[in-house]
């Protein structure tokens, strides 16, 4: 008789914390058609995500996490579990490592296979073969079989010896009836301004008459950390409830232009062709969230001021109201914005208002909810996030509807308008010059950049999950033309803004720019080091004048790719 094998020793207990925990996620559709979501870590997403949703207040092992050397000191193991509609439906997950020369090519991939039933698999990193470019964890890529579906996704660090990580807290379920959320929803108002212009736009969307709401602002209105991003983000769940509380369900239209990682200083550039759709659209209301993009404003304001009055000052009148969205630090720039709103009366709504206070209550001091509960990651709110930010603008438009003693007369704003800006509208009439819209004031001599780049940031818009370039008429230096590492243009204005191309790829080129024969500053495609849309004001002047700008390579690039994706000026 043969005996049975021995069973091997259990693996030994050890300290974990979770990065992702239950979090939803959509499997955009890929050429291939499978589906893939990205969850970027760098850029101290991990860490804060260690922080909210795994606990750990140790900073030593929160500063291991930034590189990949001390992610190896810290971690023993990775483990991960996905539920799909199919349970048997297999799913690849990889963590990767980005490159210290190369930042997609040149680091580790950590791989596992997965099926879809919730069942958790490991990633030994003493069974890895690293890379020596490794430099930072980067990124993670869940790629499953069926593109367009959520998915559940848990990731959790499992600790080396010598450290430790706390016991996990369960979360409370929410409870979206109860008093104290609809406190938290009266907390996000701000002021309710004159409600004119908002009450008749409702009221022409109760009429049946056609109504558009539009939406701009950065990567949360474009529905980052949304699953799927299209339909779940707050701007498209605010829009959908306006449309159910004030229409009849057909006559509302919606206008979604948010992009990721860019300021109002983008924002105003692309107001014509992404709001008011080239003069086809003409919304009747207009919320603008630029309160967690707009640190990089190198005006402090007047961009975002001039995007204000350039909205409020069409010549239908629309209501306009201020979103102040929230970092998981429970930073934004509302205090910089408030001001703004203050001297146009306007309807302004804070998330941070609302559900930071929150996060630092306990279970029985009237908790609603939990940073990890309403953060994706760091900078994102997640399904449960983006559906607070819809029912606080929701909320705001009811407070509005509620009273209608202010329904009559003419708004206060036209009044306001007048009035010295708080700020600055320097930019309220600047426009896009790229090569699809030109300008008769602007000599364009385009040296090498003779090609159009097709590598560029894409954007979900509207209610559709299709990718749509952003600046697609562009100026593209392929790397060639090195006789002619140039771009050249003679312009009348007070005002330019150059739009250029970030990018984290090793062929892309700096590129130093000179007005007038005298240097300005240098276009660095690595300062961000992803691709996105950068704007860089090179020209700001009381009066209008003539100029002439020239785009030149770094010598040391030439061989390298550059594109200008256009400019905004003022005339």
């Amino acid at each position: 008789m043969n005996a049975p094998a021995a069973p091997k020793d259990p693996e030994k207990r050890r300290g974990f914390f979770y990065i992702i925990k239950n979090k939803d996620i959509f499997g955009t559709k890929m050429e291939d058609g499978k589906g893939i979501q990205y969850l970027y870590q760098d850029d101290g997403r991990l860490a804060n995500s260690a922080k909210i949703t795994g606990g750990i207040t140790s900073e030593t092992e929160l500063s291991l996490l930034s590189s990949v050397e001390g992610f190896r000191k810290l971690v023993h193991s990775i483990g991960i579990s996905v539920e799909t509609k199919n349970p048997s439906e297999n799913v690849l997950f990889i963590f990767q490592m980005y490159g210290k020369n190369d930042i997609y090519g040149g680091g580790t991939e950590l791989k596992v296979s997965l099926e879809g039933n919730g069942t958790e698999k490991r990633i030994y990193l003493s069974d890895v073969t690293w890379r020596e470019d490794d430099f930072k964890p980067g990124q993670i890529k869940v790629i499953m079989e069926e593109p367009e579906q959520i998915a559940k996704l848990n990731v959790r660090l499992y600790l080396n010896d010598g450290f430790h990580a706390p016991e996990v807290n369960e979360e409370s379920e929410i409870d979206f009836n109860s008093q104290y959320y609809k406190k938290m929803l009266a907390d996000s108002i701000v002021s309710l301004g004159d409600t004119r212009r908002l009450l008749k736009a409702i009221d022409r969307a109760k009429s049946g008459k056609e109504t558009c709401i539009a939406y701009i602002g950065g990567s949360i209105t474009q529905g980052a950390g949304a699953a799927p991003v299209n339909t779940e983000c707050y701007a498209y769940k605010s829009y959908s409830g306006f449309k159910d509380k004030f229409s009849n369900g057909s006559n509302v239209r919606f206008i979604k232009a948010g992009v990721g990682g860019t300021p109002s200083e983008l924002g105003i550039i692309r107001f014509e062709r992404d709001v008011l759709r080239d003069n086809t659209a003409e919304p009747d209301i207009i919320i603008i969230e630029f309160a967690v993009n707009d640190e990089g404003d190198e005006t402090k304001g007047d961009f975002y001021e001039s995007l204000v009055k350039k909205a409020l000052n069409q010549h239908n009148k629309p209501a306009v109201i201020l979103l102040f969205s929230v970092f998981a630090n429970d930073e934004n720039l509302q205090e910089r914005m408030i001001p703004v709103g203050n001297n146009y009366n306007l309807p302004m709504v804070s998330i941070k208002n609302a559900v930071t206070g929150q996060f630092y209550k306990k279970d029985g001091e009237g908790r609603v909810l939990t940073k990890n509960q309403y953060f994706y990651d760091i900078y994102h709110p997640s399904n449960t996030g983006h559906k607070i930010m819809a029912e606080c603008l929701l909320y705001l438009m009811e407070q509005a509807e509620a009273d209608r003693s202010a329904a009559d007369g003419e708004s206060s704003t036209e009044k306001l308008l007048l009035k010295e800006p708080v700020i600055g509208n320097t930019f309220e009439k600047i426009k896009l010059l790229d090569k699809k819209d030109t300008y008769k004031k602007a000599e364009i001599m385009p040296g090498g950049f003779t090609g159009t780049d097709n590598i560029l940031q894409c954007v979900e818009m509207d209610a559709s999950l299709e990718l749509v370039p952003e600046f697609p008429y562009n100026w593209h230096y392929d790397g060639t033309n090195t006789d002619k590492p140039y771009f050249e243009m003679s312009v009348t204005c007070k005002a330019l803004v150059l739009v250029f191309k970030d990018s984290g790829e090793t062929d892309a080129a700096k590129a130093d720019i000179y007005v007038d024969g005298k240097y300005v500053r240098t276009a660095d495609p690595y300062v961000n080091g992803w691709l996105h849309c950068n704007p860089m004001l090179i020209i700001n002047e009381n009066t209008s004048g003539s100029h002439f700008v020239r785009i030149e390579i770094h010598k040391a690039d030439k061989e390298k790719k550059c594109t200008i994706l256009g400019f905004g000026y003022c005339e």
